[in-house]
C-alpha cells in the first residue's frame, strides 16, 4: 500500500511537471486539459490515402476481403505510440498502446484492437507497428475511426513485468484504462475527436480479452463508453473446458499456450501448486523460465514436447479435476473464464473449424449459449469457416469484422 501511494504521489508530480512545460508554450488559448491516465504520446508515422490505397492493394491477391475495405479508404492517417496509467494488484503500472487517427479533422467512433498470444516484448504493438497485421489495423482509421491497440500489461512501456496471461483483473483494468487514456489523447489532439461510440474487437487471446471488456463494460463501465458492438474470434472462453480438451489428446500442437497460462497464474499467486506438480522434468523449470519475453511461440514449443503424457505428471492427467491437490488450479481456470449473458450489444463470433489449437466447440458452445441466455439470434453472428484453421482464420475473420463494423457506423 505504501509503494502504491508513493507511485502516485510520483506519477501525479509527473504529470504536474509534464503539463506544466507544455503550458509554457501556450499562446493564449484554451489550456491544456490536465490528464489522469494518459502520460505521454509520440507520433510514430503518416500516411496519405493514396499511400494506404497502394499497400492494401499490394496484399489483395493474398486477401481478397480487403478490396471493400480500400473502397472505403477517404482520409490519410497519423499513428501515435502512448503511455497510460494502470494498475496490477493495487500497484501503479505505466502500460503502453497504439493509436491511430484521420489527418482530417472530425469526430470519430473508437475501435479497440486487443491482439493475440504474444510472448516477445518484440512482436508488441508499440515494438512493431510496421508489422503486417498492425499497419491493416492501422489503415482502418482512413476509412473513418480511431484505432486502440493496447501493449498489454509485461509488453511495451510495461516490460519489466510478467504478463499476466488470460488473468481476467488485471486484463480488464489495463484495457479500460487504455481506453481512457485514448479519450484524453483525443482532447489534446488538435483534429480527431471521440464521437463516443466504441467498438472493440480481437483474436484468440483477443477474443477472449474482447469477451471479458464487452461485460465488464456493460457490467461496471456502461456511463462511461457508448459500446455499439463486439467481435470475438477464436478466444479460449472456456478454460476449463480447454485445459480437460488438452489432457485428453494424445498430442498437442502448441504446448507453450498450456505452459503460458500456469506460468501467468502460479505468477500471479492464484495457482498455489509448484508447476513441478503439473508438468515433468524438464520442462516443469522450462515453463517457468522461457516467458521472459526474449523467446517467441515456436522458440518455447521447441523446449518442451507435443506429447501430453510426456509434458504433464501422470496425477495431474488422472486426478486434474478430482483431487483437492488441484483445486487451486480449477478455481483459477473458472474464474478467469467468461461464459455467456444476455446482452443486447450486437455480436459477431468466428472460428475455424479445423482450429486444433483452440477447439472450434468453444465458440460452438458460446454461440448456443448466448441464445439460451434470451439472446435475440438477429443480435449474434456466427462465421465459422469450416476448412480455416487457427492462423488462417485470422484475417478472414478481421476483414469480415472490419465490414461489419463500417455498416455499422453507415446505419447509424
Amino acid at each position: 500500500m505504501k509503494n502504491s501511494i508513493l507511485n502516485r504521489i510520483i506519477l501525479l508530480l509527473f504529470l504536474i511537471v509534464t503539463f506544466s512545460a507544455c503550458d509554457t508554450n501556450n499562446t493564449g488559448g484554451d489550456p491544456e486539459p490536465v490528464n489522469e491516465y494518459l502520460v505521454s504520446y509520440e507520433k510514430h508515422k503518416s500516411y496519405s490515402a493514396t499511400e494506404i490505397q497502394s499497400i492494401i492493394d499490394s496484399y489483395k491477391l493474398l486477401f481478397p476481403s480487403l478490396q471493400s475495405i480500400v473502397d472505403e479508404v477517404q482520409f490519410g492517417i497519423e499513428v501515435f505510440i502512448i503511455n497510460y496509467a494502470t494498475t496490477f494488484k493495487g500497484e501503479e503500472i505505466i502500460a503502453s498502446g497504439l493509436i491511430s487517427v484521420p489527418s482530417v479533422e472530425g469526430s470519430y467512433p473508437v475501435i479497440s484492437f486487443q491482439n493475440g498470444t504474444n510472448t516477445k516484448h518484440s512482436d508488441a504493438p508499440t515494438a512493431k507497428p510496421d508489422d503486417q497485421l498492425y499497419m491493416m489495423l492501422e489503415f482502418l482509421a482512413s476509412t473513418g475511426f480511431v484505432i486502440a491497440a493496447p501493449d498489454y500489461l509485461g509488453f511495451g512501456a510495461s516490460s519489466n513485468m510478467f504478463h499476466p496471461y488470460l488473468e481476467k483483473e488485471s486484463t480488464i483494468s489495463s484495457l479500460v484504462d487504455m481506453l481512457r487514456a485514448t479519450k484524453e489523447f483525443l482532447a489534446n489532439y488538435n483534429d480527431a475527436k471521440s464521437n463516443k461510440d466504441l467498438y472493440i474487437m480481437g483474436y484468440s487471446q483477443g477474443g477472449w480479452s474482447t469477451l471479458q471488456l464487452q461485460k465488464a463494460i456493460e457490467q461496471k463501465y456502461n456511463s462511461e463508453f457508448n459500446l455499439k458492438a463486439s467481435s470475438c474470434g477464436a478466444g479460449p472462453y472456456d478454460l476449463r473446458f480447454v485445459n480437460d480438451y488438452i489432457l485428453s489428446q494424445e498430442t498437442y500442437p502448441m504446448p507453450y499456450y498450456v505452459g503460458y497460462i500456469f506460468n501467468s497464474y502460479i505468477k500471479t499467486g492464484d495457482i498455489t501448486n509448484q508447476a513441478s506438480d503439473l508438468f515433468q522434468s524438464p520442462y516443469d523449470e522450462r515453463i517457468m523460465t522461457l516467458f521472459d519475453g526474449l523467446h517467441s511461440g515456436p522458440e518455447i514449443n521447441a523446449q518442451l514436447t507435443r506429447t501430453m503424457a510426456d509434458l504433464f505428471t501422470p496425477d495431474y492427467l488422472s486426478n486434474s479435476s478430482s483431487d483437492e491437490k488441484f483445486s487451486s488450479i480449477i478455481t483459477s481456470l473458472d474464474k478467469n473464464s467468461i461464459s455467456a449473458w444476455k446482452t443486447n450489444i450486437p455480436m459477431f463470433l468466428s472460428h475455424g473449424g479445423a482450429d486444433s489449437y483452440v477447439p472450434v466447440q468453444l465458440s460452438d458452445n458460446l454461440y448456443k449459449d448466448f441464445l439460451a441466455a434470451g439472446v435475440d439470434e438477429s443480435n449474434i453472428t456466427y462465421l465459422r469457416i469450416e476448412d480455416g484453421d487457427h492462423g488462417t482464420t485470422v484475417i478472414p475473420s478481421m476483414a469480415a469484422t472490419f465490414n461489419w463494423f463500417i455498416n455499422i457506423k453507415k446505419s447509424n
